[in-house]
C-alpha cells in the first residue's frame, strides 16, 4: 500500500550539525572514482598474450642470441607506456567530471535539508529518498510512501521491489518511485556505498563493434601463430640449426607474427575521443563509447528534456462544470505544495501558483506506472493529479484531446474522499467516485538545436523513435515539430502488440508511442535490439533505466535522474541533445582509422607468415636479424599508424565486415612484400654474391619500400587534402630510414650496409616487383 503517515521516531529534525561533524571527525574521506582503476588500467596494458609472446623471445634473444637484437623488447615497454598513460590521462579526466554525476543524499540536519556526498553521510543521519536516487548508507526506512526500489545491483532481480517503513534497505539500490526517509546504519567501508559507483558502471560492460572485430582478429592471429611457430622450431632442429642462429631467426620471424602496436593504437583513438568528447561536455564512462555510437542505427529517445527543454511552464486553466476557477488554482496549488514527487509537472505548478510547503496527512507519490498520484492535506479530501483520461471526465475529454494534439501536456485535477485514497481494492488505478476539478494544460517547447540535430542523423542513415509517457497526440506532435518522419499515427503504448516482430513493425511505421511504460520502453528497445539494430537509448529519468541497460549503448542526460546517469555509458554533463552528431562523427572517424590502421599491421603479419613458410623451413640464411624488423615496422607500420590513428578522415566506416576487408587488403599486399623481399634477397646472395649484411639490408629496404606504397593504395580514395598528408608522411618516414643508413654508428647498431650500386639496383627491382606485385593484387578491392 503506497500510503504512508508520518512516524513518530526518528526524529523529524535529523541529527545536529554539530553531531555529524563530530561523527565525521576522523573518518576516511572517499574520492570519488571511475569505473577502471590505477591497478587495473596497468594490469589491461601489460598483462596481454602479446606482451607475453614477445617478452619470451626478449628473454631468449638477451640469454643465447645479441643483446641489439632485443631492440623489440622497447615495443612492449613502449606499448604498456604509452596505453596506461592515456589511460590514466583519461581516467583523471573523467574522474574529474564524474564529480557531477556522483550519488548525492538529501539529509536532514537541525531540520533543514541539506544535499551531501556519499562520504559525508553518517551513522544515525536522516536521509529523504524519491524517484531517482541512489541510497548511498545501510539503514532502516522511518518512513516509506509507495516506495519501490530496484536491487538488482545487489540481487539481480530486475523486478522493483516495494518497501515499507520499519525494513531494512542497503545502499546500491535506486529509488523507482516513491519516497521515504531512511535512518542511517551503517557507512563507508562498512557499507556498500564506497562502492556504489563501481557497481553501477560494472553493470554493464558491452563491447563495441570495432572491439569484438579487433578480438576476433586477434584469436585467428594466435591460432595461426601456434602451426606457424610449431614448423619453424621443427624445420630448425632438423637442420641441428645452433641456438646463437636459432633464437635470431625465430625470434625475427615471430616478431613479425605479432601486431604490437594494433591494440595499443585502438585504445590511444579511444582515449583521445573521450577526451575530446569530455571538452564539448559528454561523459564518456566506457571509453569505447564514442566509437559504439558510430555503429548505431537506431536512437530511442524520451520527448522531455531530450527533444524539449527541460521546464515546463502552465499557459493555461480548463475548470470542470460548475467549478471555479480560483477553486481550480486553489487545488492545484495545494497539490504541488503537498506532493513528495517533484518532477516537472509539480515544479511548473508551484511556479504557477507558490505556496508553503506542507505536510500531507496521506500520500500516494505520483508514478509513471500508474500515471497519478494525491495528497490529503489539512484533514480534507484528498487531491488527485494524472492523466486526463484517468481523471478528465468525459466532458473534457475534448478539450484535453485538442491541446494534446497541438503538443502541449494536459494533466487532470480531481478530489475524492481521504477515505477512499486509504482504503483502495487497486493500488495502481485511481479510486472510484473522484470529482474532476479541471484541467491544467502545460507547454514545453523544442530545444533550439533539436531540428538540426535530428537532420543530421536522419541524413547519417539513424532512425529516430520516440518513446515517451505522455500523451500519443502531444508526443507525435513534438515529434512533428523536431521533424522525426512518420509513416501512420503515433503508437498508445497500452497497446503495443506481444509478438517482438509485430511490434518491431509497428514501431518502425509509427516511429512515436506515447503512454508507454518503463517496461513498454524495455520491450521495445529489446525488440529492436533481437531484429539486429544496433540501438541507442538516450533517457534522464528512472523510468528510462530499465531500456537503457537493454540498449546497446546508453545515453544519459547529466540533468536526469542519479541511477540513469549511472548506468549510462555516455552522460551529457551539458544536457544538450546537439552534443550526438559530433559524437557520431568522432566515432566514425575511429572506425575509418583504425580499420586502415589494423590493414597495414596485418599485411606485415602476413608477410611474416609467407617467409616462415619460404624460407624460414630451410637451411638459407634469414633474410632479417629482429633489428631490422624494428626498422620497418617503426617507418613503415608504427609510426605512420600512429599518425593516421589521430587524422581526420573520410570515407567508408562501417564494421560488419571489417576481418574480410583486412584479409582482402592485407593477404595480397602481405604477399606482394615477402615475395619482393625472398626474390631481391636470394639475388644478392645467391646472384650476385653479396654478404649477408648487404643482403639484409637491400631486403629491408624493400620491405620498407612496399609496406610505404602500401601505405599510399590504402589511402588512394580519399580525399586530395588527406592524399597529400599521406605523401608527406611517406615522404619522412622514407627520409627517416635514410637517416639511418647515412648515421654510421646507427647504421652499424642495426647490422646495416652502406648502400652501394649493385645493393641499389637490387633494391629498385625489389621495390618494382612489390609494388607491382600489390598494384595487382589489390586490384578492385573496395577501401583502399
Amino acid at each position: 500500500m503506497p500510503v504512508a503517515s508520518p512516524p513518530a521516531a526518528p526524529p523529524a529534525a535529523g541529527l545536529s550539525e554539530a553531531e555529524a561533524a563530530r561523527r565525521l571527525a576522523g573518518r576516511p574521506r572517499a574520492r570519488p572514482r571511475s569505473s577502471r582503476s590505477y591497478t587495473s588500467i596497468v594490469v589491461a596494458n601489460v598483462v596481454t598474450v602479446f606482451n607475453a609472446i614477445l617478452l619470451t623471445l626478449l628473454g631468449l634473444t638477451l640469454i643465447f642470441g645479441d643483446p641489439r637484437d632485443a631492440l623489440f623488447g622497447g615495443i612492449v615497454v613502449a606499448n604498456a607506456t604509452i596505453g596506461i598513460a592515456q589511460e590514466v590521462r583519461a581516467k583523471r579526466a573523467l574522474d574529474r567530471l564524474s564529480a557531477l554525476v556522483v550519488p548525492r543524499a538529501t539529509v536532514l540536519r537541525d531540520g533543514a535539508p541539506r544535499v551531501v556526498g556519499p562520504d559525508e553521510v553518517v551513522v544515525g543521519d536522516l536521509v529523504a529518498i524519491g524517484p531517482g536516487d541512489q541510497l548511498v548508507a545501510d539503514g532502516t526506512l522511518r518512513q516509506a510512501a509507495g516506495l519501490r526500489l530496484d536491487e538488482s545491483i545487489l540481487t539481480g532481480e530486475s523486478a522493483p521491489v516495494a518497501r515499507g517503513a520499519g525494513e531494512p534497505v542497503r545502499s546500491g539500490a535506486f529509488v523507482v518511485e516513491g519516497v521515504g526517509r531512511l535512518e542511517v546504519e551503517a557507512v563507508g567501508e562498512q557499507s556498500y556505498a564506497s562502492r556504489l559507483a563501481g557497481h553501477a558502471r560494472t553493470f554493464r560492460h558491452p563491447r563495441s563493434p570495432l572491439e569484438r572485430a579487433l578480438n576476433r582478429l586477434l584469436l585467428l592471429l594466435v591460432a595461426g601463430m601456434v602451426p606457424l611457430a610449431t614448423l619453424l622450431v621443427v624445420t630448425l632442429a632438423l637442420h641441428h640449426t645452433s641456438m646463437a642462429d636459432a633464437v635470431p631467426k625465430a625470434t625475427a620471424a615471430m616478431t613479425s607474427l605479432v601486431p604490437e602496436g594494433l591494440i595499443l593504437l585502438a585504445s590511444l583513438t579511444f582515449a583521445v575521443a573521450a577526451a575530446r568528447m569530455a571538452g564539448r561536455g559528454a561523459l564518456a564512462q566506457q571509453l569505447n563509447a564514442i566509437e559504439s555510437l558510430a555503429s548505431v542505427d537506431v536512437v530511442c529517445l524520451d520527448k522531455t528534456g531530450t527533444l524539449t527543454e527541460g521546464a515546463l511552464s502552465v499557459v493555461a486553466t480548463v475548470p470542470a462544470a460548475e467549478v471555479e476557477p480560483a477553486a481550480l488554482e486553489d487545488a492545484l496549488r495545494r497539490y504541488a505544495a503537498a506532493t513528495s514527487t517533484r518532477n516537472l509537472t509539480a515544479a511548473a505548478i508551484a511556479e504557477r501558483w507558490p505556496a508553503p510547503a506542507l505536510t500531507p496527512a496521506a500520500e500516494v507519490p505520483f508514478a509513471s506506472r500508474r500515471r497519478w498520484g494525491a495528497v490529503v492535506v489539512d484533514g480534507g479530501d484528498g487531491l488527485l493529479l494524472g492523466a486526463p483520461e484517468l481523471l478528465g471526465g468525459d466532458a473534457l475529454a475534448p478539450r484535453a484531446a485538442a491541446e494534446a494534439a497541438a503538443g502541449r501536456r494536459v494533466v487532470a485535477v480531481a478530489e475524492a474522499p481521504a477515505a477512499a485514497l486509504l482504503d483502495r481494492p487497486d493500488e495502481d488505478a485511481p479510486p472510484p467516485g473522484a470529482r474532476t476539478l479541471g484541467l491544467a494544460v502545460l507547454s514545453e517547447r523544442l530545444r533550439p538545436s533539436t531540428a538540426a540535430t535530428v537532420r543530421f542523423l536522419l541524413d547519417e542513415g539513424v532512425a529516430l523513435r520516440v518513446l515517451s509517457g505522455d500523451a500519443p497526440a502531444t508526443v507525435g506532435a513534438i515529434a512533428r515539430d523536431a521533424g522525426i518522419p512518420s509513416s501512420g499515427p503515433p503508437l498508445d503504448g497500452r497497446a503495443l502488440p506481444e509478438d517482438p516482430e509485430a511490434l518491431v513493425r509497428a514501431v518502425d511505421a509509427a516511429g512515436v508511442v506515447g503512454r508507454i511504460s518503463p517496461e513498454g520502453k524495455l520491450r521495445v528497445v529489446e525488440a529492436l535490439r533481437d531484429a539486429g539494430r544496433y540501438v541507442a537509448m538516450v533517457g534522464d529519468g528512472v523510468n528510462d533505466v530499465p531500456a537503457l541497460k537493454a540498449s546497446r549503448l546508453a545515453i544519459a542526460q547529466g540533468s536526469g535522474a542519479q541511477m540513469a546517469t549511472s548506468v549510462a555509458d555516455v552522460v551529457l554533463v551539458s544536457g544538450d541533445f546537439s552534443t550526438l552528431p559530433e559524437m557520431v562523427r568522432e566515432g566514425r572517424r575511429i572506425l575509418r582509422n583504425v580499420q586502415r590502421v589494423a590493414k597495414l599491421f596485418v599485411t606485415k603479419t602476413a608477410f611474416a607468415a609467407f617467409l616462415i613458410v619460404t624460407i624460414g623451413t630451410t637451411a638459407t640464411e634469414y633474410p632479417f636479424l629482429p633489428r631490422h624488423l624494428t626498422v620497418a615496422s617503426t617507418f613503415g607500420v608504427g609510426l605512420p599508424g600512429f599518425f593516421l590513428a589521430l587524422a581526420p578522415s573520410a570515407g567508408r566506416w562501417r564494421s560488419e565486415s571489417f576481418l574480410r576487408d583486412v584479409a582482402r587488403f592485407a593477404i595480397p599486399g602481405g604477399l606482394a612484400a615477402g615475395i619482393a623481399v625472398l626474390v631481391s634477397y636470394l639475388a644478392a646472395i645467391k646472384g650476385l654474391g653479396l654478404a649477408t649484411e648487404e643482403g639484409r639490408t637491400v631486403a629491408t629496404t624493400v620491405l620498407l619500400g612496399t609496406l610505404l606504397f602500401l601505405l599510399v593504395l590504402l589511402e588512394g580514395g580519399d580525399s586530395a587534402r588527406r592524399r597529400r598528408g599521406v605523401e608527406a608522411l611517406v615522404a619522412a618516414m622514407a627520409a627517416g630510414y635514410a637517416l639511418v643508413l647515412a648515421v654510421v654508428p646507427v647504421r652499424d647498431f642495426f647490422a646495416l650496409a652502406a648502400p652501394t650500386v649493385p645493393m641499389a639496383v637490387l633494391a629498385a627491382l625489389g621495390l618494382a616487383l612489390g609494388t607491382g606485385l600489390a598494384r595487382l593484387g589489390l586490384r578492385g578491392v573496395p577501401g583502399r
